[in-house]
């Protein structure tokens, strides 16, 4: 399974008619077809960074069906649709992903996702990505996946967590730069979310052990996305 990743700087008096352009125009086009189909459509919260932002996740099967798509874009019959869309954007940055080893969704039944654009009720994710130190990619995905994992496991279990974690993504070799993790974090507790953003964090979370102080010998940047869900978006 590979995930096209796009981040799109709408302009804000066009920021209707995109929806409407993924919803009602890229969802079914990619139902003609058995190898793609858009996962995720989500906003960037508001109040948490540039107006007017939004995601989209497409899921393609495998690197046959990315490459027929990308034709299709290219040239076929998602080319004029292509060109409608990038005028109503400011900024367009997009990277192929696909899971690490250990991330808990790896694959998904392509035929069972939506397509209708059935609304329901938002979800909130948010998006942590990484840039682990030079060359310190395995150590980052190693600590990641027993430290940080077993953290949020361990906070489920307990009830108090804020976040679960339901992926892990790296960017494919040849498609964007190497050293680079996405967690992908849906939120479960936003009352906790709220209270982080307002108060510091309390000095045991960052004590030796933690995963805020421990991944430090494996990473000194990263940033988090709030994303809402489109009310129809096809996975929320």
């Amino acid at each position: 399974m590979l995930l096209l990743h796009e981040v799109h700087q709408v302009a804000g008096a066009k920021e209707d008619e995109f929806d409407a352009a993924y919803r009602d125009e890229y969802v079914p086009a990619l139902a003609k077809s058995d190898g793609s189909r858009l996962l995720w459509y989500l906003h960037l919260g508001h109040g948490t960074g540039q107006a007017y932002t939004s995601v989209s996740i497409t899921g393609c099967r495998d690197a046959t069906a990315w490459a027929e798509l990308a034709e299709r874009v290219r040239g076929g019959d998602l080319a004029g649709w292509s060109a409608k869309v990038d005028a109503w954007r400011h900024e367009h940055r997009a990277k192929v992903i696909q899971p690490v080893s250990w991330s808990p969704w790896q694959d998904i039944d392509l035929a069972g996702v939506p397509v209708n654009g059935e609304t329901h009720k938002n979800s909130l994710f948010m998006e942590d990505t990484a840039w682990p130190f030079a060359g310190g990619l395995r150590a980052y995905l190693d600590k990641a996946g027993t430290l940080y994992d077993h953290t949020l496991s361990s906070q489920k279990e307990e009830g108090t967590g804020m976040i679960e974690l339901e992926a892990a993504f790296q960017p494919v070799f040849g498609t964007h730069m190497t050293t680079e993790v996405i967690l992908w974090q849906r939120v479960v507790n936003p009352k906790a979310v709220m209270w982080m953003l307002g108060h510091d964090l309390p000095p045991e979370a960052s004590a030796p052990g933690t995963w805020l102080h421990d991944a430090l010998e494996v990473r000194d940047r990263w940033e988090s996305r709030l994303l809402r869900s489109a009310a129809w978006s096809p996975l929320y």
